[in-house]
């Protein structure tokens, strides 16, 4: 197999606004006092109604963006620069809805048809790593800081780690009612000290289990959750699907951030899919329009005081998609 390539650099732009232009002798006509810019810029926000929300559906994304589509168009990868242009497509070998972006650039994703597995591209889509499972389907995956590879198996549901050889080095089995194989389990995290965060998407539930199985903490009723990541302060991020929402929540459970749907109806979220902590510590966001094609954004960036800076989305081009990512950030 090819080597992977050099890390890219990501030049991901600082977010403006747009500019406005200046009046010129010229194009002024006499008796109008020139304005300038801080006011020419309330003024529109104040006529257009946007105030500190962006509008909700940006002709371009603001960052280099990743993602998978899927649903009523092709399941692809797609890579846009800050532009909107594509920059290269891939073509996984069976469905695949979520991915992860390494720090040397590759990108790792699980595909879940016959056969299902993990495998590893470079940037351009050249296979550097693959690993074949022998559970039914595998659709989560993780690349984890000593090397090996977690992956969400399902049927029965449990996190697998395999070293690069491919070589089973733990398996930990997960908790969930769901029996259908394929809702049992999204996104996985294997946390510092040695557990596993799961999301359960059937169940709704988002669940930590130590290294034996035994749940040491669970939040439920978070419908189609597809991710739950730890923060480091020990509140828990998760996306909580069809609730058209993400909440955090303390280790007692309580909600201590929210934001959804009722936040900024002009996005029409209507399945969170994917978040991306940013470097800034605002949250990217992957809203899954499945059943909403051609209506709202694809993805955003919204800040802790819940100001969208940007929306994003060319339903030209993608008709729905699940994971998106930042890379770089």
């Amino acid at each position: 197999m090819p080597r992977p390539r050099p890390t890219r650099e990501s030049s991901l732009p600082r977010l403006v606004p747009p500019p406005v232009a200046a009046g010129t002798k010229a194009d002024r006509s006499p008796g109008i006092p020139r304005l300038g810019l801080g006011t020419l810029l309330l003024l529109l926000a104040l006529a257009t109604g946007t105030g500190s929300r962006a509008d909700a559906a940006d002709a371009v994304p603001k960052h280099r963006l990743v993602f998978f589509e899927y649903g009523k168009g092709p399941n692809r990868m797609l890579e846009l620069d800050a532009d909107g242009k594509v920059v290269w497509e891939h073509r996984p070998p069976s469905i695949a809805v979520m991915f992860q972006v390494l720090p040397n650039g590759n990108l790792l994703y699980a595909y879940g048809g016959k056969p299902t597995g993990v495998r590893e591209i470079t940037a351009r889509g050249e296979e550097v790593w693959n690993h074949v499972s022998q559970c039914p389907q595998v659709l989560g995956c993780e690349r984890l800081p000593n090397g090996n590879t977690l992956l969400a198996e399902q049927g029965p549901c449990r996190a697998v780690e395999v070293n690069p050889k491919g070589e089973v080095v733990r398996v930990t089995p997960l908790t969930t009612r769901q029996e259908g194989y394929h809702l049992q389990v999204r996104n996985i995290h294997k946390l510092p000290n040695g557990n596993i965060l799961a999301a359960h998407e059937g169940e709704g539930a988002v669940r930590e289990v130590d290294p034996d199985g035994k749940v040491v903490w669970e939040y439920t009723g978070v419908e189609n959750a597809g991710d739950a990541q730890r923060l480091p302060d020990g509140n828990t991020l998760i996306s909580c699907g069809t609730q058209k929402r993400v909440i955090e929540v303390t280790p007692d459970k309580r909600i201590v951030w929210e934001f959804g749907a009722k936040d900024a109806p002009e996005l029409n979220i209507t399945w969170v899919s994917s978040i991306q902590r940013l470097r800034n510590g605002n949250l990217l966001v992957g809203n899954f329009l499945r059943g909403q094609e051609g209506k709202g954004a694809h993805a955003f960036e919204v800040t802790r005081d819940k100001k969208v800076v940007w929306s994003w989305a060319d339903h030209d081009r993608v008709k729905s998609l699940t994971t998106v990512r930042a890379p770089g950030e």
